[in-house]
């Protein structure tokens, strides 16, 4: 599996995300895409499948220091005693003694954000978690959490129809990873874009490879594509045996303009904070 470094860390630069998979599907489909080669798992306390992941990755045979491993703590629970009980609660769940990132999964509301990262920095210097970050955190507001904390990573919506600009040049002043979800814009919107099909075309690659290529080309970036076919997981790993043409870079660099998102909860940030 091909790795992006960032403070030294090598993380895969694809992983398997896992929201809205639950019970034996999600274990199955973890189970799979681990025997297909990921060693990148995303997982999240809302996502209500630690169980299930946890139980695919004991049984996949794979060692647990070979699999980096993330999961998120929601919203409502930044409050730091909440936010401890939400990290143990996925240790035992997930049945390990660590992860190796955990995230505040949004933004809450004023004056949360900056006690619940003290928490984390405290998880980490315990040994629970290797890493700590945030996500759906834009660009200003990832700004102040690496004034406060050693912020290892920004999870957010990233892909062909969204540039990230902001959150990138932040991320690239201050070796942060960026981990795109919805890299795939969910299947809505991206995939039949037929200026990305243009460019697959030319490349002998389907839409969704090079639109994860796209990203992985990058630095300090990896993607979580997520699907429910065993197939498209193979066809989305299988993006490290090509390169994009400068043409073809071009194209969605210039498609990302556009500044489409796909991700509408009544909770979200100030995008342009």
């Amino acid at each position: 599996m091909r790795t992006t470094t960032v403070r030294g860390q090598a993380v895969p630069r694809i992983g398997f995300g896992t929201w809205r998979l639950r019970g034996r599907e999600c274990r199955d489909a973890v189970s799979d895409a681990l025997a297909a080669g990921y060693r990148h798992l995303d997982t999240a306390a809302m996502y209500d499948n630690e169980e299930e992941v946890g139980a695919a990755l004991r049984a996949s045979g794979v060692d647990r220091e070979d699999v980096w491993l993330t999961t998120k703590v929601w919203h409502t629970d930044l409050e730091p005693g909440a936010l401890r009980t939400s990290a143990e609660t996925s240790l035992r769940r997930l049945g390990v003694d660590h992860v190796d990132l955990l995230l505040i999964h949004w933004p809450g509301p004023p004056g949360t954000t900056e006690p619940a990262l003290d928490e984390l920095v405290l998880l980490r210097e315990e040994g629970r978690i290797a890493e700590l970050g945030v996500s759906n955190f834009p660009a200003g507001m990832l700004g102040r959490a690496l004034a406060r904390a050693p912020v290892f990573c920004d999870q957010v919506e990233y892909h062909v129809h969204l540039t990230q600009r902001g959150v990138r040049d932040v991320a690239a002043e201050h070796d942060v990873l960026v981990a795109a979800y919805r890299p795939l814009g969910g299947g809505r919107g991206v995939l039949d874009d037929p200026r990305l099909a243009d460019v697959a075309r030319a490349h002998g690659r389907t839409p969704a490879q090079v639109a994860l290529r796209w990203l992985v080309e990058q630095d300090r970036v990896c993607a979580l594509p997520r699907s429910a076919d065993a197939g498209r997981r193979r066809e989305n790993l299988d993006v490290f045996d090509f390169t994009l043409t400068g043409e073809g870079r071009a194209a969605l660099d210039e498609l990302a303009a556009g500044e489409r998102r796909y991700v509408d909860v009544p909770w979200a940030p100030d995008w342009s904070d």
